[in-house]
């Protein structure tokens, strides 16, 4: 990584600098708050000493708050910590410390950013795959609960939605991982088990299993019908539905599927050149499947 040091005492800087780099760092000293924020570079690691006699540090921090921002202290006090910690610096060390200590606090930091921009980048992608999927207004329901779709994601927009408004934690143990099951004994407590798949089970499993989650915060789901008397059920359909590439269709329901979601993307001619068909098919099938083209 590359490290900044804003220490006046060059020896110190100096000393924390070699160590660093035996450590396989890179590390440029300033003495000064001025020549620091005269630098082009991009830093990943900001040592700055809050004892710089006469000069103010707090631009440094204003400048690097997106990366990770060590104070070095003499001692403690609201102007050496507690202000700065406010501003947006990120712990402290005080003087004289152990290298290890320093390199110890760089590396957990360094290890909690990457996985905060991990979770923004899970996070992003989770929004964009789940957008625009209609979910009941009202979601909270009483666990364990059966999630009956005819599309998967209708179901995991559903679990991430309620596990956010009831401010819980989600584990993800779905039901063709035959650890699941294991995994549900050694949940932590306030957290809900979002176990889909309860269709790739056997019967006589399906039955272990129903019995198992009996009384615990146990959200599933299965794209079959469901007519279990012993699991609350919510339905949850979609006309958009993508089908999984695993799944067998009807010639019916990859045809509606086709109309459905391309009537406005092709010309009529070109639509039905595409799916083998005659226009008049065409018309026939928009008919039978209650379909009607914006004009």
């Amino acid at each position: 990584m590359k490290i900044l040091i804003v220490e006046e005492e060059i020896y110190l800087a100096q000393s924390i600098a070699g160590k660093l780099i035996d450590s396989g760092h890179e590390c440029d000293i300033f003495a000064t708050v001025s020549d620091a924020m005269a630098q082009p570079k991009r830093y990943h690691v900001i040592l700055l000493s809050t004892n710089l006699s006469g000069q103010d540090f707090y631009p440094v921090i204003s400048r690097y708050k997106d990366e990770i921002i060590l104070l070095m202290v003499s001692y403690i006090s609201n102007d050496t910590v507690t202000d700065p910690l406010k501003a947006g610096a990120h712990d402290y060390i005080q003087k004289p410390f152990m290298i290890e200590e320093l390199i110890r606090k760089i590396d957990h930091f360094h290890a909690f950013r990457q996985l905060q921009r991990r979770c923004e980048l899970y996070e992003s992608y989770l929004g964009h795959q789940l957008a625009n999927i209609a979910l009941p207004e009202n979601l909270e329901r009483s666990l364990p609960l059966m999630i009956q779709t005819n599309y998967q994601k209708q179901a995991d927009a559903y679990a991430f939605a309620l596990a956010e408004a009831l401010r819980r934690p989600l584990k993800y143990l779905p039901l063709s991982d035959p650890a699941s099951l294991g995994a549900l004994e050694e949940l932590e407590e306030g957290a809900i088990a979002y176990m889909p798949e309860f269709q790739t089970l056997k019967k006589s499993e399906k039955e272990a299993f129903l019995a198992k989650i009996e009384g615990r915060d146990v959200l599933t789901s299965t794209t079959e019908k469901f007519e279990e008397d012993a699991l609350p059920t919510i339905e949850l359909f979609s006309e958009h539905k993508i089908f999984d590439r695993t799944e067998i269709l009807t010639i019916d329901d990859y045809v509606k599927f086709i109309i459905h979601n391309y009537q406005n993307k092709f010309p009529d001619t070109e639509l039905s050149k595409k799916l083998g068909i005659s226009r008049k098919s065409l018309w026939e099938k928009r008919k039978k499947y209650g379909i009607f083209k914006k004009k």
